[in-house]
């Protein structure tokens, strides 16, 4: 693909592909959540009994995490003029009557759906609490699009980004507008992305690195995870356009092999990409190269440290080294090496396409753009959510998490993995933000958040 003519052309024609215009899309929620409570055979029977109904007018796809964890496996079917239909608890028994009541008759299989019809209301996901005080951006795709086709992510305006980077900007220009936007890195300290970028750019060396951190170790944190499993070409993406904007040809996603799902859909991807010249040599005519790999970490918690996660990639024994000298400086194999983390990098194509005013309007003054948190322990809500900085503690457990499981007492939230603390009630007013955080004794870390109740021991 040598120009943006070219991608455009190719968007139409994914759009069509996409859209729901003369036909029925189902969609089943198979990341890792999904896959682990049965989604695979799920998938399966849909296409089965599709074929053996006769149905032509139908698009059976896998999708990334939807989000409600709680109710997986789960399944969205999307039909021309009409509210989508969220099936819950879903298993192969309930595929049949799905088929042949809803695909085949046209007649929602209401006691399947979420509120299972409560009120006589034929609801889907888009209209429970859990969703309410959501802002996504980061997951605006994972849930929606086939990650493992390129054509649902270039539908919607996927590469559009890395497009308008490489044919109308120079480097310093994407750097000066990711200071602009006030994106904070995502991985723990939060420090402007735009403010390292630079400090790599104004680096001259013969080969530089963009290196993706995608081993989160903190307990009970899936975030990245997820993202990588339902959107792995924005990642890409945002990569590539951090090579052109440092001077950088080569990047590494540093991904735990415990991440089959992820690692396999990111290998699809990358294909992908070079297939379609989005990776490679001279990216839309503009004498940019750019490559990625893979490479696996073996699941130690210190390599989610940059120095560490160094060490790993060049074959060397997983461990952290003093600063300074900084990776931007000094990285990978002696190089200036740019570390983001994949919520971060997920930012930075919507940041370009939408503009730095866009990206603050959301948040607050310090802390602009939203936070993906993946919420769990002793409360009825567990899943991916994604919220505004600045909402507070309270809210996140409340009103999307709704409460304590069966009825308990609130006892404290952990944030920030092993490095954060433990947040009590007292405090639950808090807006989330990197520096309330700190101020109140914990962090915010990569976005883990374990709720505990009265019958936790927190020792």
């Amino acid at each position: 693909m040598n120009t943006i003519k070219e991608l455009n052309q190719m968007k139409d024609d994914a759009v069509k592909g996409f859209e729901v215009s003369d036909g029925i899309r189902v969609v089943v929620g198979m990341a890792t959540c999904g896959i682990s409570a049965g989604a695979k055979p799920v998938l399966e029977k849909f296409i089965e009994e599709a074929a053996a109904a006769g149905i032509k007018d139908v698009k059976i796809v896998p999708t990334g995490c939807i989000g409600m964890c709680i109710y997986e496996p789960i399944v969205e079917v999307f039909e021309p003029g009409k509210k989508k239909v969220t099936y819950i608890h879903m298993d192969a028994d309930r595929v049949s009557k799905v088929v042949s009541e809803h695909l085949v008759k046209g007649k929602p299989v209401v006691e399947y759906t979420i509120g299972e019809g409560e009120g006589n209301e034929l609801k889907n996901l888009d209209d429970v609490q859990f969703y309410k005080k959501q802002k996504r951006i980061v997951l605006s795709n994972c849930g929606l699009i086939n990650p493992e086709d390129i054509n649902d992510y270039v539908a919607l305006d996927g590469y559009q980004a890395l497009a308008k980077v490489l044919t109308t900007m120079t480097p310093k220009e994407v750097i000066d507008l990711m200071k602009a936007s006030g994106l904070r890195g995502r991985g723990g300290a939060g420090f402007s992305t735009g403010m390292k970028w630079s400090f790599a750019a104004a680096n001259e060396a013969d080969q530089k690195y963009i290196v993706c951190n995608a081993d989160e170790g903190d307990p009970g944190a899936f975030m990245d995870r997820s993202v990588l499993e339902g959107d792995p070409h924005s990642i890409l993406e945002a990569m590539t356009i951090g090579g052109y904007a440092i001077g950088a040809t080569k990047g590494f996603i540093y991904v735990r092999a415990e991440y089959p799902v992820a690692v396999h859909r990111l290998q699809i991807a990358i294909a992908q990409a070079k297939e379609k010249g989005l990776l490679g040599k001279n990216i839309f005519d503009s004498g940019f190269d750019f490559d990625i790999e893979i490479r696996l970490g073996a699941g130690a918690f210190v390599c989610g440290e940059e120095t560490a996660l160094i060490a790993s990639i060049e074959g060397k024994r997983g461990m952290s080294r003093n600063k300074p000298p900084f990776p931007a400086n000094k990285g990978l194999w002696g190089k200036p090496t740019i570390i983001n983390n994949v919520e971060t990098l997920a930012n930075i194509p919507k940041i370009l396409l939408n503009g730095p005013e866009w990206f603050k309007s959301m948040g607050t003054e310090k802390s602009p753009g939203t936070k993906v948190f993946a919420l769990g322990g002793k409360i009825n809500n567990t899943g991916l959510v994604e919220v505004p900085m600045g909402i507070t503690l309270r809210e996140v457990i409340y009103d999307i998490g709704e409460d304590c499981l069966d009825g308990k007492a609130f006892k404290a939230v952990q944030t920030g993995g092993p490095s954060g603390g433990c947040i009590t009630t007292h405090n639950l007013d808090t807006p989330i933000d990197f520096d309330n955080l700190v101020a109140i004794g914990s962090m915010m870390g990569s976005g883990g958040m374990i709720v505990m109740d009265e019958d936790n021991c927190m020792v």
